[in-house]
């Protein structure tokens, strides 16, 4: 409002005028959507003004310029500005005299204006000139959204009728007509009745003060209500259609949307589905991928049973060259000692010549062999230890075979929770394990080479003495034949000794066959365990197997559930074909009555005249009778003053003539 005050004062500055105190006034008091300037003395500069600013404004929808005694260049500024207005609903020009320029740029802005829907024009002197009243009717014909027009007061003689009646058959918005205290006549009411045949939306006509006749009153009120009662039966029929195509539409809003609902919970199922799929897919991946770790597991497992059977093989195939060695020893000794014996006999008497130096010789041959004893008894403890040791590794295999168990059922158990975890601290645990074993079977290897080098070196230092031994033998012989005697008894001892040595040695060679027969249920037991990791294998396949023929079997619900869920939406969709044919069916019943709704306006119409006609006919009657009574009532009126002034007549001479005897 303030800008539009500003821009008012601006504008009337720029034309070199004063802006009018009272039109500031009203501006800066806010009123929402009115411009109330009546009563006010407008200026042309103001009126140019105004409708300079009121060609693009959009604050007012309504203007009220009633007796503001607007001058004809004031009113054609004003209206000028008016014709490209888009808000201003209501006009008020009452009082402002307005004539042949005013009725012409009000024909004008009837053309081009959009918005106004309320005009009046009342106490003005439009159809004083017949032209310019012409060219307003005119304007009046071509204009779509005027709803209410006012006109008493405006001096509208039967030719102004006569142009207003052409307008209002041309015109199909106008509803209300104010044509009060005019001066159509008979002419002019008569041409007002011609036009409603063609105008079907005007409903209220006011014609009083005109100089019509009464039954071309009545004709216009006929007419006029005829137009009313066809209005109100559009507007019904109107709100019906929009009941029932707001039904329509709801309808279908709310089958489109079931129809989306459906829709969304098939892609949520079908989400769903391939979710599960992913999931079962991966779990089958991770489970094909435990077993190929398994399988790995098992074939390390194995291939280190093989090692270990291989390296107890050829520690069998030691131990079994080790007794051999021992047994053809044995049988060299013998045999030796047959020959010594042979030789003893037969050289008794050299070494009875040598007994001394024999003596000192056998005591270097006794202390060497004594040596031989206890190199020989050395390598039996390494060999013992060995085995010892062998037996520990196995006893310790075992355990940690026995604990990797313990630990996989443990795994096992944790599987569904830490599945990654428990594999990973597997893996590394065999990997340790696997190192160690490595490790232990590295050592114990390096352990026998190293037997096997001594074993070797003491061979050959055996070879070595036996070699001088020989030698000394033969130096030897002629004293041992002087020393048979005292040899004899040594040899007894040393006899009694060595089978006291083959003794221990048939012990050692039992407790290695009892260490073999171990280790062989040691092999027996892992491959036993090596079945029940196939056996757990085989669990596991048919797991697989049950997995799959679960994920199968969810495929088959899958397919049933879309191809029910397809039933389903054939279903709906041929309900909403059912109710699509409702709908037309609706329409078609709609449209039935439509035309049976036609067909009783018109019979309505028809009995409407013919009740017309009849109340026109009784109207008469009742004006006649109406007439025969106030006769009537004349002719009573008479005899009662006849009987009054009788009476009075009579009253007025009854004391003369009781007086007159006395007189």
């Amino acid at each position: 409002m303030e800008e539009f005050r500003r821009a008012y004062s601006r504008l009337c500055q720029e034309r070199g005028a004063e802006p009018q105190e009272a039109v500031l006034r009203q501006l800066q008091e806010p009123r929402r959507g009115r411009l109330d300037l009546a009563t006010q003395s407008l200026t042309a500069d103001t009126c140019g003004a105004l409708g300079w600013l009121l060609q693009s404004q959009t604050l007012f929808t309504e203007l009220v310029l009633s007796d503001c005694m607007l001058s004809e260049e004031g009113a054609r500024l004003l209206l000028q500005g008016l014709c490209s207005n888009t808000v201003v609903r209501l006009l008020d020009l009452k009082g402002n005299n307005l004539c042949g320029t005013g009725a012409e740029v009000l024909g004008k802005l009837l053309r081009q204006n959009k918005s106004i829907q309320s005009l009046t024009l009342e106490w003005n002197n439009l159809g004083s000139w017949e032209e310019a009243f012409a060219t307003f009717c005119t304007g009046l014909g071509a204009n779509t959204t005027l709803r209410q027009l006012d006109l008493r007061n405006n001096q509208v003689n039967h030719k102004g009728a006569e142009e207003l009646a052409l307008a209002l058959k041309r015109n199909s918005s106008l509803q209300q007509l104010d044509l009060r205290w005019n001066n159509m006549g008979l002419l002019g009411g008569r041409a007002l009745v011609n036009c409603f045949p063609s105008n079907r939306t005007l409903w209220r006509l006011q014609l009083a003060g005109n100089n019509i006749p009464g039954d071309v009153l009545r004709a216009v009120e006929q007419a006029v209500d005829h137009n009313q009662d066809r209005q109100a039966a559009f507007q019904e029929s109107q709100a019906r259609t929009h009941v029932l195509s707001k039904e329509v539409r709801s309808l279908r809003e709310e089958k489109s949307k079931q129809f989306v609902g459906l829709m969304e919970t098939i892609d949520k199922q079908r989400e769903e589905i391939a979710r599960s799929n992913r999931t079962s897919a991966a779990r089958m991946g991770q489970l094909q991928d435990a077993l190929n770790e398994r399988h790995s597991i098992i074939n390390a497992l194995k291939a280190k049973l093989q090692m270990t059977e291989a390296a107890l093989a050829l520690s069998e195939q030691k131990v079994q060259e080790l007794g051999e060695l021992l047994a053809a020893a044995e049988q060299k000794q013998c045999q030796e000692r047959r020959l010594e014996q042979q030789e003893a006999a037969e050289r008794e008497s050299k070494l009875l010549r040598d007994v001394s130096a024999a003596k000192e010789k056998n005591l270097q041959l006794g202390n060497q062999v004594d040596e031989l004893e206890r190199k020989v008894k050395s390598l039996q403890e390494q060999l013992f230890l060995a085995r010892q040791e062998l037996t520990t590794t196995v006893a310790e295999l075992k355990l940690r075979a026995v604990q990797a168990e313990e630990r996989l059922d443990s795994e096992k158990r944790r599987f569904k929770q830490s599945l990654e975890t428990s594999e990973q601290l597997r893996v590394r645990e065999v990997e340790h394990m696997a190192r160690h074993v490595e490790e232990s079977e590295r050592a114990l290897q390096e352990r026998v080479q190293r037997l096997e080098a001594t074993r070797l070196t003491l061979e050959e230092e055996l070879s070595h003495v036996k070699a001088a031994a020989l030698i000394d033998r033969g130096q030897a012989e002629e004293e041992l034949i002087k020393a048979k005697s005292q040899v004899r008894l040594e040899e007894q001892q040393r006899l009694a000794h060595l089978e006291e040595k083959l003794r221990l040695l048939a012990q050692a060679r039992d407790e290695a066959q009892n260490a073999c027969l171990q280790q062989k249920q040691v092999v027996t037991e892992a491959q036993a365990r090596a079945s029940q990791l196939s056996l757990q294998v085989d669990g596991l396949r048919r797991r697989l197997e049950e997995l799959q023929q679960e994920l199968s079997d969810k495929e088959q619900e899958k397919v049933a559930e879309v191809n029910r869920v397809r039933v389903e939406l054939q279903e709906q969709i041929g309900r909403l074909q059912a109710e699509l044919t409702t709908q037309e069916g609706l329409r078609e019943k709609v449209a039935a009555l439509e035309r049976q709704l036609k067909v009783i306006s018109s019979d309505h119409r028809e009995a409407l005249l013919d009740r017309e006609s009849e109340n026109a006919s009784l109207r008469e009657r009742l004006r006649l009778k109406e007439v025969e009574i106030a006769r009537i009532c004349d002719e009573e009126a008479q005899r009662a003053s006849f009987l009054q002034n009788a009476v009075l007549a009579y009253v007025q001479g009854a004391p003369v003539r009781a007086l007159s005897p006395h007189k």
